[in-house]
């Protein structure tokens, strides 16, 4: 399997060789994310094979990395962690990469690739490549340069937007906190790298316990929180997802941010046993990330905002019942570990797959609308029924109802914070309540979102004509299908999916103990047994059953006159016997979401007293000209404005300072090079 990873990597090279070729419009643009998928499905099967324990190995020593000793911990090998996931990364990254391929090659000289930039195919072959090194390397040299070259390949993503008009800002970012999260890395990494004297991997769990250490552990888990869109870091990821194109939002949001939630992995693996307070700062953090970012979600406007806002939830969520496995191991529990990471994965399986579905079937719709906005997308799916199909089932899956893999994640994670009890500390106990109650009313929250994009873009009445022809070619149906299967059959398959997860976390936690979450083969209760169960694999046998039978007995109790009913639209709320612009608006169904969450929103509003001219004709009646006012309701993003805002102030303040610095004399910058050789000496030395 060794030649099939190196296979992997090498057609995702020719990707990114063919985007400099095939970069002009028709057909040939869809050669780049071909090989990708071709890639993908090499890197996929290469980390089952990890799975399974078989030795996948690329020795890259001398390359990336400088030998570390005999050679051994260098380079690139798949384990039964990073086999887990590349299989969930990848295995989505090759519908995802063939709906991109079908998304390209339908795009003409006007059509929606005409607005990218030519680096777009080599953002998106640099991303995957980056993903691949990061999730595979062994130590930690190799490990920041895929860190950095994923960054760059995000600022090539969200830049490559020539119609965007945040494109620049959105660049820079996430440039800008993806340059952050690598600084945490690096001096993460330096401590204990100073104290194991070796930069491999493995061998910083030889680090002794000490402040080193726990600095260390703080650094590496808060730069991966910056690339998953941890509060407060999540400020760059709705405006980077939302600048990109398209189809590069589903390899950003679900494939490539998988590494910010396998770097927490890999460091629990390596270090383990974090503090206590780190635990609930993360449980805290993950329940407040889950309930803003589903908030801000419900109220957006456009598309791909209320996507990348369900992004920050989700990445809430999966943080969550990582701060379950925390204080599990804080608390020297393995069976609470066992049941917070499990809860983890399953949740970060269900995004990986929902996430990549809906924006993969968002792109199909803006490309038949030539916009994400809300308003525009009404009855869309309709015109456009397999992207408006796999936009109903990620929603669906993203709001957490049965028979989809949302509903059994999300219940699992409520199990996992209902084991507080366990816990002997006080604050270990409140923590987890705090965190619980902020996924119940986060759960609460999601149906509300997802309902409005089922009821108004699928199943709402036409909005107005569209110039562009709709929906994917038939590779792209058929990468929007298998996406939109995925997260009922993972739900089917349950059993075995906590099967795989048990064999990919037994680096964290021994395999056996996460198999306590069988009770039988197709039964699952939340590690501990006796507390409660669930057999998601019978619910998918009992639904239609059950629905059969209601159909059934109303055909038996009505008769024909079952069949002889008056035919409505499928989607009325609020609507009957209103039609045209004064009918329920994506705007106005969010609207008592906003007022309810206008604390937490921090929302702002506004009256305009329109102009004649803009209200109607001149000569026209009062009645003709229409309304004289316009509302407008916006919501503010509280951390931009509150942390990010006045930091900014403050730094460019410091800047203004630091140019008097800049006298233009050789002595002052050898003055300024000697005092800084002196501070790294002593920190060196006060380190040593």
């Amino acid at each position: 399997m060794s030649a099939v990873f190196g296979a992997g990597l090498i057609l995702l090279a020719a990707a990114a060789a063919a985007g400099l070729i095939a970069w002009r419009p028709g057909r040939l643009r869809a050669a780049p994310y071909a090989l990708g998928a071709a890639g993908a499905a090499c890197l996929a099967a290469a980390g089952g094979a990890g799975l399974a324990g078989q030795p996948v190995r690329l020795n890259v020593a001398g390359w990336l990395a400088a030998p570390a000793g005999d050679g051994t911990g260098s380079g690139l090998a798949v384990d039964r962690l990073s086999g887990l996931f590349l299989v969930m990364a990848f295995g989505a990254a090759v519908p995802v990469s063939a709906a991109f391929a079908s998304w390209a090659a339908g795009a003409g000289s006007a059509g929606p690739e005409a607005t990218a930039t030519r680096l777009l195919a080599q953002g998106y072959a640099l991303a995957l490549g980056a993903t691949v090194v990061i999730m595979t390397a062994q130590d930690a040299f190799t490990a920041l340069f895929g860190w950095e070259s994923l960054t760059a390949a995000f600022y090539l993503l969200a830049g490559a937007r020539r119609g965007e008009p945040d494109r620049g800002g959105a660049a820079r970012v996430t440039m800008a906190f993806g340059k952050v999260s690598g600084a945490a890395l690096l001096v993460g990494l330096l401590l204990l790298a100073a104290r194991s004297h070796s930069i491999v991997l493995a061998s910083f769990t030889h680090v002794p316990g000490g402040a080193a250490r726990t600095t260390a552990l703080v650094l590496l888990l808060a730069g991966f929180a910056i690339k998953a869109g941890l509060v407060p870091f999540q400020v760059w990821l709705p405006r980077g997802y939302a600048a990109a194109p398209p189809p590069a939002r589903a390899v950003m949001a679900g494939v490539c941010v998988n590494v910010g939630f396998y770097g927490m992995w890999r460091t629990l693996a390596l270090l383990g046993h974090p503090p206590a307070w780190l635990a609930g700062v993360l449980l805290i953090l993950g329940g407040l990330s889950a309930l803003l970012g589903i908030a801000h979600a419900a109220v957006q406007n456009r598309l791909s905002r209320v996507i990348a806002y369900s992004s920050v939830e989700n990445t809430g969520l999966i943080v969550t019942g990582f701060g379950v496995a925390l204080t599990g191991s804080a608390a020297g529990n393995p069976r609470l570990v066992a049941v917070g990471l499990l809860a983890a994965t399953l949740q970060m399986v269900t995004h990986t797959a929902a996430k990549s579905l809906l924006f993969s079937s968002a792109a199909g719709l803006e490309a038949a609308a030539g916009s994400d906005d809300l308003e525009v997308l009404r009855g869309l799916g309709r015109r456009a029924p397999w992207s408006g199909t796999g936009l109903a089932v990620g929603s669906l899956t993203l709001a957490g109802l049965p028979p989809t893999a949302g509903f059994v994640s999300e219940w699992f994670l409520l199990e996992a914070l209902m084991q507080q009890f366990r816990v002997a500390s006080l604050g270990g106990r409140l923590t987890l309540a705090l965190a619980g109650a902020a996924v119940a009313l986060t759960a609460g929250f999601a149906g509300v979102t997802f309902v409005r994009l089922v009821g108004l873009i699928v199943l709402g009445p036409a909005g107005p004509d569209w110039s562009r022809s709709g929906d994917y070619g038939w590779v792209g149906r058929g990468a929007v299908a298998l996406l939109a299967a995925s997260p009922l059959v993972i739900a089917a398959l349950t059993p075995l999916e906590i099967r795989v997860i048990a064999d990919g976390v037994s680096p964290v936690v021994p395999g056996a103990v996460t198999m306590g979450a069988l009770k039988s083969p197709w039964v699952l209760q939340p590690v501990f047994a006796g507390f409660s169960i669930l057999s998601p694999s019978w619910l998918w046998i009992e639904m239609p059953v059950m629905l059969a039978l209601v159909i059934l007995l109303t055909f038996a109790l009505s008769g024909r006159r079952l069949i002889k009913v008056r035919r409505v639209p499928a989607w009325r709320s609020a609507t009957i016997g209103v039609d045209g612009p004064d009918s329920y608006t994506p705007f106005g169904y969010a609207n008592p979401t906003r007022r309810v969450l206008a604390s937490v929103l921090h929302t702002r509003t506004g009256v305009e007293e329109l102009a004649p001219g803009r209200a109607g004709p001149a000569e026209a009646s009062d009645e003709e000209r229409g309304p004289h006012l316009r509302y407008s309701s916006d919501v503010v993003e509280v951390t931009e404005s509150w942390l990010y805002r006045p930091a900014a102030r403050l730094f460019y303040a410091a800047v203004a300072v630091a140019k008097r610095l800049q006298s233009g004399r050789l002595d002052a910058y050898l003055l300024y090079m000697l005092i800084a050789l002196v501070a790294v000496i002593a920190v060196v030395t006060a380190l040593a």
